[in-house]
């Protein structure tokens, strides 16, 4: 067995404190103990690989370091983009004059599904490489710009086959086949319902986690969302769904409902959508820079004062947000949703971990994952100035990554 350790370290942010004057043993792939650094065991499990001193790092004094981040709602498989449309909705054209000049999530799929698999594939893989070298580890990462059997099976493999290189964050795949009716099945909704829900059988065996269903006006419908998403949980994946992104729907109460593993985006969640998601054990994935742009305020105090698991998302996507900087979304959460930092920095760990239902990672606790980062910074608040805090170490499975 081999173990790394990191010592003096300024300040560690374990999920759910701050330590200060702390080290981290790790052993194998797993954080073996955590704790401060004059409490260091006189013995570690197995011979020490690497001693990292974070207080000689670079000069940065002790450093602060958190586990790696989560960024629990992504859309990076698509070619292309739709920034031009960015610009319109910018110069105040809407969503549907859009669409009529020939923009919108249909654009996307045209050139997507004209793009050969390994140009797309190198564009996916550079993205998913982006949000590791800025400290996230994991992402949750949808389907759903081919919305073809053929097409949405493929960017789940290749999915999977990406999070097993290296410099790669880990993926949790997630099946979107129901982001919206494409073209060719115009006036046949429940036929491309049915076709979906016919999918989710060879998603899961090829490796999808989740199964997600848009749930707006002009998307699919909650009875249609409670089809989908059942036939996916009947193959084991844990059903998610985008609700009151664009418009006020029950989606977030078809979340409650099914017993969904998370409800994405709530721009427009009332009271009774917090009270339905907090009793049902529902994590909220709140997505700070889509909110920014709809002019929308998440009811995120609500949410964490009624017990709700909360996670950040970036939203990323080819027509409205670019980020792939987790960084950048905690300081959006801060400074436009008002959290604080360590609320923010919970939810892009801890609460992360909760949306995704991935229990080993997400904190420094005994047993879990050692995804850590150590940051250009040596306290906390540097995430709400800097709008892009930068890590200077990055580590995954306890093994450094190499940027």
């Amino acid at each position: 067995m081999t173990a790394r350790l990191l010592t003096n370290i300024g300040r560690l942010w374990t999920g759910s404190e701050i330590l200060s004057n702390a080290a981290i043993v790790t052993s194998e792939d797993r954080i073996a103990w955590v704790g401060p650094a004059a409490e260091l065991p006189r013995t570690v499990p197995g011979a020490v690989r690497d001693i990292v001193d974070v207080d000689l790092v670079e000069n940065l004094g002790g450093g602060f370091v958190t586990p790696g981040l989560i960024d629990a709602h992504t859309h990076p498989v698509y070619a292309g983009n739709r920034d031009a449309e960015v610009a319109m909705r910018s110069n105040g054209m809407s969503d549907a004059e859009i669409t009529a000049a020939g923009g919108g999530i249909n654009a996307t799929l045209t050139i997507t599904r004209g793009t050969d698999p390994w140009t797309l594939c190198n564009g996916v893989r550079e993205r998913l490489g982006a949000w590791l070298q800025t400290g996230t580890t994991t992402i949750e990462a949808k389907t759903g710009y081919h919305l073809t059997r053929d097409g949405e099976l493929a960017d789940v493999r290749m999915l999977r086959t990406l999070a097993e290189e290296p410099g790669m964050p880990r993926v949790h795949v997630t099946f979107l086949a129901a982001h919206v009716v494409p073209p060719e099945y115009f006036g046949r909704r429940r036929d491309y319902v049915e076709a979906v829900s016919a999918w989710c059988a060879d998603a899961a065996a090829i490796g999808a986690d989740s199964i997600d269903v848009n749930c707006e006006e002009g998307r699919f419908t909650e009875d249609e969302a409670r089809w989908v998403l059942s036939a996916g949980r009947r193959y084991g994946m844990l059903p998610r769904i985008h609700a009151c992104g664009q418009s006020r729907t029950g989606a977030a109460r078809v979340a409650a409902e099914m017993g969904c593993a998370s409800a994405d985006l709530l721009h427009n969640a009332t009271d009774e959508d917090v009270a339905a998601l907090s009793r049902a054990g529902v994590a909220a994935v709140i997505c700070p820079a889509t909110a920014m742009q709809a002019g929308a305020r998440p009811p995120v105090r609500s949410l964490m004062h009624k017990g709700a698991a909360v996670a950040l998302g970036s939203d990323h996507t080819p027509g409205n947000v670019g980020i792939t900087s987790m960084p950048l979304v905690i300081a959006l959460a801060v400074n436009y949703l008002g959290m604080s930092v360590t609320e923010a920095l919970r939810a892009a760990t801890l609460g992360g971990a909760q949306a995704l239902r991935a229990p080993d990672r997400g904190a420094m606790v005994r047993g879990r994952l050692a995804d850590m980062v150590l940051w250009d910074a040596d306290h906390e608040g540097a995430f709400a100035r800097n709008f892009g805090l930068q890590p200077r170490r990055v580590w995954r499975g306890a093994e450094p990554v190499t940027f």
